[in-house]
């Protein structure tokens, strides 16, 4: 996501910033930002309110001595950039039970989808979520939203002898009171365009029951026609919060930096991928700091704590203790590991990179194909042979390579890639219960026990020169 804006960016201010400060420099850099952001797809009032917001403050930094230029330039755009997206996240307003949640936005923007991807962040997050299908216009709308909540393993209420979508919802509150649920997530129906009949019946709804919270869902990839649909629906129903997806597809960004300051509501969620599970909090913080390639590091390990874990943590410590570590392992490590979502997202996430888009997109399509050639090589063992690696010959690796198309030497450097990298993770395993004496704790590195286990460290890191 901003792919093309945060080069940009990070390419002015590195060039700017180079040299002290100066009105003429800074004249040329405001010119190249304002470029920048109108190729991004930025609403021209944005862009305008933007620019005047780092000149003034640009115009205004002292500058101090011993800080780099480009640092000072670099805190003056993040800050306006973190101004523009919203300030600080905006947590979804819950407090109701049961609470409603009313998923807006016309057809195409991933709305039931994103319905569906929200109710498992409510249940992560301990809510007990009931999914109800208030689309009766759309064909299969509701066996849509039916098969994505059997997928995830949440309750979709609906009802298809009737079109009357009050009731609907009226009987899915008295439903979810009986059965204890505690958020109502209301998938409305959408139109190719807004219409008079499409919001009057929002309208109903919205002045019958309240919601909690009033949702527009936007297609980021819309540009500049994603402000008007914000700023029609804002009108008309008063919106609580916009969830932008399809992030990941959108290399401009120009939705997210413009819909905020155009109708004034914060931006809750975004979706970052197809799978069910990329819908996250909004932090505007992070966003702008990985525009300007500072990585988010937040993020990163947030993500890694949903992926990775706990128990099957400790059960690969037991396997690399034991030596047990076997191809079956690998495979479900690569499969948590894709969960994290394309590796240019996630190199996108490490500071200090600095790697541009056509650097991330060759590191990531290697990547995805490399993993996808050790998939196809580990799935034409035999279920023995994946248990215990150590028991594949040259035989075996000869039907092996004709089951996975590759020949003799391929398989032997993937199969050499593997015993690096049981010895890398055992090693590092030794290296962690030396540190920590084994109960997780580090020890007291200026005592006798500290200076212990790094002794046994530095011997143990010569082994793998």
């Amino acid at each position: 996501m901003f792919d093309n804006l945060s080069q940009r960016l990070q390419d002015i201010i590195r060039k700017t910033g180079s040299q002290k400060l100066t009105p003429d420099n800074m004249q040329e850099a405001l010119r190249e930002i304002r470029r920048a952001l109108l190729e991004a797809d930025v609403n021209l009032r944005v862009v305008k309110s933007f620019i005047s917001s780092v000149k003034d403050k640009a115009e205004g930094e002292k500058i101090v001595e011993g800080v780099n230029p480009t640092q000072q330039l670099i805190k003056i755009v993040n800050d306006e950039l973190v101004e523009l997206m919203g300030k600080e996240l905006q947590p979804l307003n819950l407090k109701s039970s049961p609470s409603l949640i009313m998923m807006l936005g016309l057809q195409g923007a991933g709305k039931t989808t994103s319905s569906a991807k929200l109710a498992i962040k409510l249940k992560k997050e301990g809510k007990r979520p009931l999914l109800v299908a208030c689309d009766v216009y759309r064909p299969a709308a509701i066996v849509q939203l039916q098969t994505l909540g059997k997928e995830i393993e949440v309750e979709v209420f609906a009802n298809t002898e009737t079109k009357d979508v009050q009731g609907i919802v009226r009987d899915a509150i008295n439903y979810a009171k009986e059965h204890s649920y505690n958020v109502l997530v209301l998938d409305t129906a959408g139109r190719l365009q807004i219409d008079v009949d499409m919001m009057a019946e929002l309208l109903l709804i919205d002045r019958v029951f309240s919601p909690d919270e009033k949702l527009l869902v936007i297609d980021s990839m819309t540009g500049q026609e994603a402000v008007n649909v914000a700023e029609n629906f804002d009108a008309q129903l008063g919106l609580t919060g916009l969830v932008l997806t399809k992030l990941d597809g959108d290399s401009r960004g120009g939705a997210a930096l413009s819909v905020v300051h155009c109708t004034g509501k914060p931006i809750k969620l975004t979706g970052t991928g197809e799978k069910l599970n990329a819908l996250e909090d909004f932090h505007p913080e992070r966003m702008a700091n990985r525009i300007l390639g500072m990585g988010d590091i937040v993020s990163l390990v947030e993500r890694a704590q949903e992926v990775f874990d706990e128990k099957q943590a400790r059960e690969l410590e037991e396997k690399l203790d034991k030596d047990n570590f076997s191809f079956n392992d690998f495979l479900k490590i690569q499969k948590q590991m894709k969960m994290f979502g394309s590796m240019g997202n996630l190199l996108g996430m490490i500071p200090g990179l600095n790697l541009g888009k056509d650097d991330r997109d060759l590191i990531s399509n290697e990547a995805d194909k490399q993993f996808k050639r050790f998939e196809v090589f580990i799935q034409s063992m035999t279920p023995e042979e994946r248990r215990r690696p150590d028991i594949i010959n040259t035989s075996r690796k000869k039907r092996i390579a004709t089951g996975c198309g590759m020949n003799l030497q391929e398989v032997n450097q993937f199969i050499t890639q593997f015993n690096q990298t049981r010895a890398m993770m055992s090693g590092m395993n030794s290296l962690k219960k030396m540190f920590t004496g084994g109960n997780g704790e580090m020890p007291n590195m200026h005592g006798k026990q500290g200076r212990h286990a790094m002794k046994k460290a530095m011997s143990m890191m010569r082994k793998f020169k």
